[in-house]
């Protein structure tokens, strides 16, 4: 075939073409705003949004497991180690005896008390960490927040407190 014989145009051909081009660019920005609502309105960029929402979800995870005083497990979540009672040695830092005082029902230790409902409001990059912030047990202010760290998957008490969203 040359140049001369190329066949003929086919408008209805290039419509459809046109319409799945422009429907899939629709459709990648649709999921893109509903990325961005359901991770909480991230101000940091796009390729930090997986991030955020691993922390947020290890976070839920590891206040689900204290509402329900199954304090084992969240130990394991707080550490990213599911087996962590075959070798707690390695958590000296930050023993099971102490980290059941901290968040334990009968805790005098926080200043929730016993911690039976959470929310996760506000989340931010700091570092190599993302810090959570959860309202528990219903409060309107003072929450709690906690570091994931991105690269060992841990949780830590956060170093800084951010702003809550309303709470400029």
């Amino acid at each position: 075939m040359t140049l001369l014989d190329a066949p003929r145009y086919d408008a209805e051909k290039a419509r459809l073409h046109a319409r799945i081009a422009l429907g899939s660019i629709a459709a990648l920005v649709v999921l893109f705003i509903a990325t961005w609502l359901a991770l909480g309105h991230p101000i940091e960029a796009p390729w930090n949004w997986y991030s955020y929402w691993r922390a947020q979800r290890v976070t839920n995870q590891f206040l689900a497991a204290v509402e329900h005083n199954d304090l084992p497990t969240a130990y394991g979540i707080w550490n990213d180690d599911s087996a962590w009672q075959q070798h707690a040695a390695r958590y000296t830092t930050y023993p099971f005896s102490r980290f059941s005082q901290d968040w334990g029902q009968d805790s005098m230790q926080n200043e929730y008390g016993t911690i039976s409902s959470h929310r996760i409001v506000v989340a931010k990059t700091w570092g190599s960490a993302v810090i959570v912030g959860s309202l528990i047990n219903g409060r309107k202010s003072h929450a709690l927040f906690l570091a994931w760290d991105r690269s060992s998957h841990t949780l830590s008490f956060a170093p800084v407190e951010l702003t809550l969203p309303g709470n400029n």
